[in-house]
């Protein structure tokens, strides 16, 4: 079986999991005024509890630094212990507020009354429904980004510009958080409608321009053009876009 064959069933898979979370994470709600003090995020991808977190800091369009725990992980869970006194996730810590909060519920209302200055909307809200489908979600992405595996340390994080709902970034994070390399989440969430769509066919067409001054025109201004997930990685110099090449470069550089 190709690679290429099982990368394309992996990402039809990612568009499950985006299909059964009602694509929450992709669009802006608004902008929220990122911290002084980066918000920390111990996170497990596969988790749809972590998964709502992470929605609403798209929503918010906030970054934040990831520090996977996978099942089976040993790089940071015992952090994570030792910050809030018992290995459970999502755990956010938020040293502008020396906040450290458990539950996925709480953590959203934070985020959007702190950040955003405003209640949680409707749409990010928990429903009763939501755990079954989030469990759903994750089986849809055969539970990718849920158990630890073996890989090489990296002296500094690495740099992820991506957004929640977006299936090939996706598989990247899953990654990330299989090999427990902790990153830098850029969120490049939708800032308008017209931006709805692949980066190669929005929904409108012509050329792209993004709305000036926000987060998407200042990394147009650098790539010339917004497409994700890119990767940076300080420890080599990479920069590279399209999931699959991200995927390679990760195995190649990072597993033992």
């Amino acid at each position: 079986m190709s690679n290429l064959f099982v990368h394309n069933v992996n990402v039809l898979g990612s568009v499950a999991t985006s299909s059964l979370a009602a694509w929450r994470g992709c669009l802006v709600v608004k902008q929220g005024k990122q911290p002084e003090k980066p918000l920390v995020l111990y996170d497990i991808e596969a988790c749809p509890y972590c998964r709502r977190v992470r929605e609403a800091l798209t929503a918010l369009n906030l970054d934040a630094e990831i520090r996977p725990c996978p099942k089976g992980g040993r790089r940071f869970r015992p952090e994570a212990e030792a910050v809030g006194g018992k290995q459970q996730f999502p755990l956010l810590v938020d040293e502008n507020s020396d906040t450290v909060m458990y539950e996925s519920e709480a953590i959203v209302a934070y985020l959007f009354r702190e950040y955003g200055n405003r209640s949680v909307p409707g749409f990010y809200r928990s429903k009763t429904y939501q755990p079954a489908l989030g469990s759903l979600a994750s089986a849809a992405s055969a539970l990718r980004g849920l158990r630890a595996t073996p890989a090489k340390a990296p002296q500094q994080p690495l740099h992820l510009w991506s957004f929640e709902g977006s299936p090939f970034s996706r598989l990247v994070r899953e990654k990330l958080c299989e090999l427990e390399i902790p990153y830098t989440i850029h969120n490049l969430g939708k800032e308008h409608w017209t931006e709805i769509g692949p980066a190669k066919q929005r929904i409108k067409p012509g050329p792209y321009t993004p709305i000036p001054g926000g987060k998407r025109d200042a990394f147009f201004q650098v790539h010339k053009r917004v497409q994700v997930p890119y990767l940076e990685d300080p420890n080599t110099g990479e920069g590279l876009f399209e999931s699959s090449r991200i995927l390679k470069y990760l195995d190649a550089t990072y597993v033992s």
